[in-house]
């Protein structure tokens, strides 16, 4: 999971994030090129960190932002048919 700069999550702890009461449970942090493995919950959250997280997917599915859809582009038919051989 990303943090990223506009999300809820920056300056929280992992404790004030709420994520153990959803039972998710972080198992690495990423910060840059840092690795903290088993992070503790003081832990203050940061634009792009990464998260590996352990957990329901329901849970974890629900904390991601729904995709805009793409309207899907219809394309123009040729002036004259292809003429088949």
């Amino acid at each position: 999971m990303v943090v990223h700069g506009d999300g809820a999550f920056i300056g929280k702890t992992l404790a004030e994030s709420g994520l153990r009461e959803r039972d998710i449970t972080v198992l690495t942090l990423h910060r840059g090129t840092n690795v903290i493995p088993n992070p503790a919950a003081r832990n203050i959250l940061e634009a792009d960190d990464r998260l590996l997280c352990f957990g329901r997917l329901e849970e974890m599915r629900s904390m991601i932002p729904d995709r805009k859809t793409r309207r899907s582009k219809v394309k123009k038919l040729p002036k004259h048919p292809i003429n088949e051989t």
